[in-house]
């Protein structure tokens, strides 16, 4: 492997698509590195590489094989936590205690499909005499894995585990944001050596000329894609044409209910992190608060001391509460976004913004913003913004919540504060997003689906269901005894 390029792995091979791009820090802009930036060329030749290991292998046959492989991915993982925390950190631009969550999600999503793999099975009945049908659940083929560059690592894990517990073999494109974090993470997957050659091939891509093909090609029948709406949408309709298995985790605009019984105390530090953490670029970020009347006043000044107050700064000082954006581009993106909205009548509670003093000025910098809208139909609140800009509706009713809540083409997720003992689960119910946290927000399990209503996707990632994105229902019926009679 060249030490100086952040190569692809495909096919079990190091290789250089001969196209070299810089790896940049969105903290200082410093070059870290460069990369081999993939193309058409790079899915072709791991499309063709999946393909034969799937018919060439014993990979979508055996179960016990699939979950030592499993295993072993989280092991070599964890071997590997600190340096991959490290260089994601600087590359990403995420706070540290930030990449240790990533990357701490990981081995438990590896072994948890583990175990799916071995328990996996399809089904048996004798629907008469003399007959018996089987249905079995069998791999769908190869797999193409879309990664985004906000979460790379536990996003592409997220649809890779299930995948490969499935039996199918994959194509996975990643981010050029991330390309050296790419090329470690291909380097501790190639260290497993249950793996057989071509059942995980991968390359980074600042363009969109592999992802192309892999939507357009027809030896790849399911593609798990997270990003956005409109992406999802495009790439669906071109899809069609094949028929496609679409697996998609696509944009949100989480509303956050606060009703006036809720303990604020316990609510602040989460409404702020809600909005904060990976510097907003999260599509559970908690970007819409709606707060009961009675208690909007309190709440929009203590939430916006606590946002005036988060230090940002570069992973590198451990004092840092936010990082950057990934790039100066979306500095810009957001805050003509916000600009907009004051325009249109917004009003600017804490104004937030772009970095452009001190040494701070130098990266993608931008400081927490929140606004207060009473057009519930403004961009600023109907769009996904991906940074960190909040807006505050007020309340007055229960009903007059949720239909704020509901007022959007997103569905992805939801958070409910209340002390009341009925009004969560009945809140819950009402709201239309795939995901509803009671008194928290962002809580995740491996065992537990998750996924999108309206606009935020089709199929769930995490949980059982997540398998069924990757699998095809053979049924076998047979008839026996006739020639005995």
């Amino acid at each position: 492997m060249n030490k100086n390029i952040a190569l692809n792995w495909i096919g079990g091979e190091w290789t250089d698509s001969g196209a070299h791009k810089d790896s940049i820090n969105p903290a200082n802009y410093e070059v870290i590195g460069q990369y081999a930036d993939g193309g058409l060329r790079e899915a072709a030749d791991a499309i063709a590489a999946a393909k034969r290991a799937f018919a060439e292998t014993e990979w979508k046959e055996d179960r016990a094989l699939r979950a030592k492989a499993l295993n072993e991915l989280a092991d070599a993982f964890e071997r590997h936590s600190a340096q991959l925390v490290d260089l994601l950190a600087t590359e990403n631009g995420k706070v540290k205690g930030e990449a240790e969550f990533e990357v701490s999600m990981v081995p438990s999503k590896l072994r948890y499909y583990a175990s799916l793999a071995r328990t996996e099975y399809g089904r048996a009945a004798d629907p008469k005499p003399g007959s018996l049908s089987l249905v079995l659940r069998e791999a769908i083929g190869v797999a193409g894995i879309i990664a985004p560059w906000n979460s790379p690592v536990v996003l592409m894990i997220r649809s890779l585990a299930p995948a490969l517990a499935a039996g199918c073999t994959t194509v996975i494109k990643m981010p050029g944001q991330t390309a050296q974090t790419n090329a470690l993470v291909s380097r501790i997957m190639s260290e497993v050596t249950s793996l057989p050659t071509g059942v995980v091939n991968l390359f980074s891509e600042s363009g969109a000329e592999g992802s192309k093909w892999m939507i357009e090609s027809p030896d790849v029948p399911a593609i798990s894609f997270t990003g956005s709406t409109a992406t999802g949408r495009a790439i669906s309709a071109v899809g069609a044409q094949r028929l496609k298995r679409f697996g998609l985790e696509l944009g949100g605009k989480t509303p956050m209910i606060v009703f006036d019984d809720a303990d604020i105390e316990a609510a602040l530090p989460k409404l702020e992190k809600a909005l904060t953490v990976f510097a907003g670029q999260f599509c559970m970020t908690g970007s819409r608060l709606l707060v009961q009347s009675s208690i909007a006043g309190k709440l929009r000044q203590r939430l916006a001391e606590r946002l005036e107050a988060v230090k940002v700064g570069p992973a590198s000082d451990p004092a840092s509460e936010m990082g950057p954006l990934i790039d100066r581009p979306n500095v810009e993106r957001v805050n003509r976004v916000v600009n907009e909205a004051i325009e249109a009548g917004a009003k600017v509670i804490v104004r937030g913004g772009p970095v452009t003093q001190g040494p701070l000025a130098q990266g993608a910098f931008y400081r927490p913003t929140l606004l207060e809208v009473s057009n519930p139909d403004m961009d600023i609140v109907q769009k996904e913004t991906f940074g960190p800009v909040l807006t505050m509706q007020v309340f007055d009713s229960e009903q007059e919540a949720i239909a704020l809540a509901n007022n959007s083409e997103y569905g992805l997720a939801a958070s409910v504060w209340t002390r009341d003992i009925d009004r969560p689960l009945r809140v819950a119910r009402a709201l239309e997003a795939g995901t509803v946290w009671v008194n928290d927000w962002a809580v995740v399990y491996d065992e537990f689906e998750e996924g999108g209503f309206k606009q935020s996707g089709l199929g769930r990632l995490n949980g059982m269901a997540a398998m069924d994105d990757f699998i095809q229902f053979k049924h076998i019926t047979m008839t026996h005894g006739l020639a005995q009679r």
